[in-house]
């Protein structure tokens, strides 16, 4: 996986990378749109109508135009929550469904993914991947993008009622920002590079617990406890130290937005006031810009607050665009040999082979190795810890592709064959036995339909352990039986 980190506050690849999912939700994302535009604009208007209501009817005693205008104004905030309801439902459902299909691409991916790529890329990692990566993009589709850009909108709409009421009081009012405009491009720059590191501690992390968790009884059977133990507190503590720096440039950046909003709301009251006092600028407006420079600020707020979700959803983004992007290096060929009937002639033909890591000069397992098992034949393969025993059966099953010779099945090199069929046609037990949820026959089918309970029975006679088989899905159906509800494997 990649571990560079860009500076760049927003990848424009990520987000259509992105895009790729949300595209299926486009008509429902237009509506959120829309309803973010009407919200950003209502808002800003109130303090427009305030103003109109101080001046034209307040000022002159006019009850019955004061009336409507407040009616106005209830109305628009009426109409501001209401679209504020409907349009949070609309992006959390829109959210739920991309992470829906985040998640089936992914482990998707995975599933697809060759045997080599599990041995570089601990269990842990991939399990963040599809966990805690994909619940921070939700944090980004649901309430990320689209509200930012509607604080945008909103502050796009008070610079033009701004704008419209007074230009000087204006300028004045917005002194502060080139000032802003700075301290946010340094902030931007030094929390991008922090937040991928902490997806990267937080993925080193659960790789840690759950390599240790599996492997409690090897801790425990070299009294490594107190090692481990230090080895996690070290681990604990860059992950808690990422989280820190985070944390730092953040309680530098909003004390500055504070400063600069409280300074500009001080410039309007300053030099709006005296103007109503010298130039004649009615009270009605030296309000509105008061609320306008309170609303001006607190979308920039907001900003900086979502810029940590867009921040983390980009990084979490990042790594599951890793995952995604992976090339496969085992797959089918592109016009696969299928067998009409698979007999099990086995060849191998000069075969060389070594597992591939970052020292590309690794020594090879097997080395130029020839021999051929006829159909019908059994043959046991007899060695040493590391002589590569277990590597063969890696090859005949394709798990990994060699660097010199041929493997053939049936007189035809396995990398032409389809690999679907390859595999169906291979029946391993593997040294290393894994229990998925499910009954005691879905672990030995894996869930496939098409191989009933009888042949499960009579496969098992062969190898001796039917009685076995049998006494213990027997003793599954009673305690299913007795509790009437769905019983797995794990419980």
């Amino acid at each position: 996986m990649s571990n560079k980190k860009s500076n760049k506050a927003v990848d424009s690849k990520l987000i259509q990378r992105l895009y790729t999912f949300i595209r299926p939700f486009l008509a429902w994302v237009i509506l959120a749109l829309s309803l973010t535009v009407a919200i950003a604009f209502l808002g800003p208007y109130r303090p427009l109508l305030i103003q109109r209501a101080l001046d034209d009817y307040v000022a002159v005693g006019n009850m019955d135009g004061l009336t409507s205008i407040m009616g106005l104004i209830i109305g628009t905030l009426f109409a501001e929550s209401l679209f504020t309801v409907a349009n949070v439902y609309l992006m959390n459902w829109i959210g739920q469904g991309t992470l829906f299909s985040i998640r089936n691409a992914v482990y998707a991916k995975l599933l697809s993914l060759h045997v080599q790529y599990f041995d570089k890329n601990p269990i842990g990692r991939l399990v963040t991947r599809t966990t805690n990566d994909i619940e921070a993009v939700d944090e980004l589709v649901s309430t990320g993008v689209v509200n930012l850009l509607g604080d945008v909108l909103r502050i796009v709409f008070i610079l033009f009622f701004m704008f419209s009421l007074d230009v000087k009081l204006t300028l004045w009012s917005l002194s502060t920002i080139p000032i802003l405009i700075w301290a946010t491009n340094v902030f931007k720059s030094k929390v991008r590079v922090s937040f991928l590191n902490v997806r990267d501690q937080v993925a080193r992390l659960n790789s840690f617990i759950q390599e240790h968790i599996q492997g409690m009884s090897i801790v425990q059977l070299f009294n490594r406890e107190n090692k481990e133990y230090e080895r996690f507190r070290a681990i604990n503590e860059e992950h808690k130290k990422a989280h820190i720096k985070t944390i730092y440039y953040f309680s530098i950046f909003w004390p500055i937005v504070e400063i600069l909003s409280t300074t500009g709301m001080a410039l309007v009251i300053w030099f709006g006031g005296a103007s109503v006092i010298v130039d004649g600028l009615t009270f009605g407006v030296l309000v509105a810009f008061i609320q306008y420079v309170r609303q001006f600020f607190q979308p920039i707020r907001d900003i900086s607050e979502k810029f940590n979700t867009l921040q983390s959803a980009l990084a979490a983004t990042e790594r599951i665009v890793d995952v995604l992007d992976t090339k496969n290096e085992i797959s089918s060929p592109e016009n696969p040999i299928r067998l009409e009937e698979v007999r099990g002639e086995i060849e191998f033909k000069n075969v060389w082979f070594r597992y591939i890591s970052t020292k590309q000069d690794s020594p090879y397992i097997l080395k130029d190795i020839s021999f051929s098992v006829e159909a019908g034949k059994m043959v046991a393969f007899v060695g040493a810890t590391g002589a590569g025993k277990t590597s063969i059966i890696n090859l005949i099953s394709r798990f990994y592709d060699i660097q010199k010779g041929e493997i053939s099945l049936d007189g035809v090199s396995i990398k032409n064959l389809d690999l679907d069929q390859l595999r169906s046609s291979i029946a391993l037990v593997l040294q290393d036995n894994a229990l998925f949820s499910g009954t005691i026959h879905d672990n030995i089918t894996l869930g496939r339909s098409d191989i009933s309970r009888e042949e499960v029975i009579k496969t098992s006679k062969l190898l001796g352990a039917h009685q076995f088989i049998n006494k213990l899905q027997d003793a599954y159906d009673t305690v299913l039986n007795e509790r009437g509800a769905s019983l797995s494997m794990g419980q």
